[in-house]
């Protein structure tokens, strides 16, 4: 339907087959937006996402690509513009966690997640923000972690791969908001996914709340940050009340 908040606009989001990624592709296409499932190994789950959006009413397509890979992401770019057109709402999800005891961290880890979390966040951007500039209009949703803010519990690696998403947030922020694009960034800490599932360190207790979060309630501030034009270079914070700012 027309009235829908997001129709006509079409998203990419990275990383989508799963966890937040998917709440996130799921909550957008309710909203009418074309939604690309982007994923690199998970297709089962993102081709299983993709009809169940599809049968509901939305519009959603999958399409493979390894992030990281400066060509591949040309090519996701490339293909998704012939497919659907260009991209309106750019939600960079896709990352790993390493739980790593920081001893015993090697230059490979290091490099691999640094990677996989924050240097393809940089390309899609790059990727995204030359038809984002000529429609004037764009909007780039980050997904970071209180572990930027506090440490985590997983290593120096994924806390360092997710404080840069902060960096680069802001600085896109300044740059680009002449252009009518916005550039924010979430902040989620202990939401019930496989990556807080598979790491025993994870627990309620050590959220004031006393409950791990909702992937929906991640992807819920996804939506408003979508669909709102004034909110830019800010870090909002989906961690029950475990970082206060």
């Amino acid at each position: 339907m027309k009235t829908q908040k997001l129709f006509g606009k079409n998203a990419l989001i990275t990383g989508a087959g799963k966890g937040i990624g998917k709440s996130i592709a799921r909550t957008l296409a309710m909203a009418g937006a074309t939604v690309i499932i982007n994923y690199n190994t998970s297709k089962r789950s993102a081709d299983e996402l993709v009809t169940e959006i599809n049968q509901s009413g939305g519009k959603a397509v999958a399409m493979q690509a390894n992030l990281s890979d400066a060509d591949e992401v040309a090519n996701l770019f490339k293909q998704a513009t012939q497919e659907i057109g260009s991209i309106d709402i750019l939600v960079n999800n896709a990352g790993i966690a390493r739980p790593q005891p920081a001893e015993d961290i090697r230059l490979n880890d290091w490099s691999e997640v640094l990677n996989i979390n924050l240097t393809s966040a940089f390309l899609t951007i790059q990727a995204a923000v030359p038809s984002m500039k000529k429609n004037h209009f764009g909007r780039i949703i980050n997904i970071s972690s209180v572990a930027a803010q506090t440490g985590g519990i997983i290593g120096p690696h994924y806390a360092a791969s997710k404080a840069g998403m902060l960096g680069l947030t802001h600085s896109y922020a300044s740059l680009l908001a002449e252009y009518g694009i916005t550039v924010n960034a979430i902040a989620p800490a202990l939401v019930a996914t496989d990556m807080i599932n598979d790491n025993p360190k994870a627990s309620a207790d050590k959220i004031p709340v006393k409950r791990f979060g909702q992937p929906e309630e991640v992807a819920d501030v996804a939506l408003l940050l979508a669909c709102n034009g004034y909110v830019s270079g800010q870090t909002i914070n989906v961690n029950g009340g475990m970082y206060m700012s």
